[in-house]
């Protein structure tokens, strides 16, 4: 099989059997496309955002869980509604979309986001595996209306909003050592991990 392919690197051009492209324009608008593509999701996540808000369920969040190109479920914060304080909308996204495609792994979805995941739902993006994440507003922009989500800061006591009104103690003894068996006792159960 002969290739007619030729790269002048001066010029950033590739000679192909259909005539020459800009490598940097082709880039550009695939570029051009993924933002696009990007947009539409991220705007249909913000969407949700106002649809939580105005039906009373949570704060400003909203979520939509992609696969193929195709919304798998768009979802909002449903604390509020649910009396559920892991109701965040990217909890409520993963668990439907779970129960949706009858599947714990999600490592061919891609989820967007209104605004930067908190640590929780971060957490919970990361063991769904989402492939890709893309969100919106900072996480400042929902601290400076209130919303203090930064876990570690608060639980260390160096944040600046919030601080957690939480005493944690690992057990020690028997409590500990029993529940670390549970581990070693059950494992065989779980080859998927």
């Amino acid at each position: 099989m002969e290739d007619n392919t030729t790269a002048s690197p001066a010029a950033n051009v590739v000679e192909t059997k259909e005539g020459a492209i800009s490598v940097a324009s082709a880039f550009a608008g695939f570029q051009q496309a993924v933002q696009d593509r990007d947009h539409k999701f991220l705007t249909k996540a913000v969407e949700e955002a106002y649809k939580g808000v105005e039906g009373g369920d949570g704060g400003p969040f909203g979520a939509v869980v992609v696969r193929n190109d195709e919304v798998v479920v768009s979802c909002h914060n449903m604390v509020l509604r649910n009396t559920d304080p892991t109701a965040h909308a990217e909890v409520t996204a993963i668990r439907e979309a779970c129960r949706k495609l009858s599947q714990i792994d999600l490592s061919d979805c891609e989820i967007y986001a209104s605004c930067e995941p908190c640590p929780m739902c971060f957490g919970a993006i990361h063991l769904s595996r989402v492939k890709r994440l893309v969100y919106g507003a900072k996480a400042e922009a929902a601290i400076a209306i209130g919303f203090d989500d930064f876990i570690a800061d608060a639980l260390r006591g160096t944040s600046i909003y919030q601080k957690a009104h939480l005493e944690i103690k690992k057990a020690d003894g028997s409590g500990a050592v029993i529940a670390e068996q549970v581990f070693e006792k059950t494992k065989a159960k779980f080859p998927l991990y």
